[in-house]
């Protein structure tokens, strides 16, 4: 049986111990320490307006599985990035012995996602739970975008691929990327799953990705 992320685990740290426990022990892999973690945090929120309400913008798992407190959502597009299979996991869905792929935001291009929506009096803890998800493995970087949403343009924070993690991959073509996806499959369940909710929840809100649609092609047959 795998794990799921949820609100609660985040809080209470469980998700991170098991994920990330034995993380000093994988090769190739630094964990940022709760000091980094928090004045990543603080400088982050010194950044944004504490009386206005704080936008997250989600291109994978965040779209269906959030596990933070939102008080609406709308369809929205970020130029600039583009949404890309380039960080290899070797914990969550995946592990050294069966090492998959995750999403991230890489420069170029243009991607649909969703503008979530946080009530500024719960802007920092839902952050901070966010931080707790995104933050730790220090594959991603926070940044503030400028979000097209159909209310007009909202400034919002996502989280993008740290280009100097060791775990970048700048270059991966489809075939190689579906091979990882079909195997990849660790704590949190397999790349497949992740790679699937992604193409269908996307499709939900009328939304197409190609590069994932031919990704979903080029996997081998289950």
């Amino acid at each position: 049986m795998t794990n799921r992320i949820t609100r609660q685990n985040l809080l209470d740290g469980s998700m991170l111990e098991r994920v990330h426990g034995d993380g000093k022990r994988i090769p190739g892999t630094h964990f940022r320490t709760p000091a980094e973690m928090a004045a990543l945090l603080d400088k982050c929120l010194s950044e944004h307006e504490a009386t206005e309400d704080l936008y997250v913008f989600g291109y994978g798992s965040l779209i269906w599985n959030p596990a933070f407190h939102f008080i609406s959502q709308m369809p929205a597009t970020l130029h600039g990035w583009h949404r890309r299979f380039c960080l290899k996991m070797v914990v969550g869905r995946g592990a050294p012995e069966t090492p998959g792929l995750m999403l991230a935001l890489d420069h170029g291009g243009a991607c649909k996602g969703v503008a979530f929506r946080v009530a500024a009096a719960q802007a920092g803890q839902e952050l901070g739970i966010l931080w707790r998800r995104e933050m730790y493995g220090g594959s991603y970087n926070a940044r503030w975008v400028k979000l097209k949403t159909p209310e007009g343009e909202r400034r919002a924070i996502t989280f993008v691929c740290n280009r100097q993690h060791p775990r970048y991959l700048p270059e991966i073509c489809d075939v190689e990327t579906a091979k990882l996806i079909a195997t990849g499959c660790g704590d949190l369940g397999t790349c497949r799953e992740y790679l699937e909710n992604t193409v269908q929840h996307l499709a939900s809100l009328g939304m197409r990705d190609r590069g994932l649609m031919r990704i979903v092609q080029a996997l081998p047959k289950p």
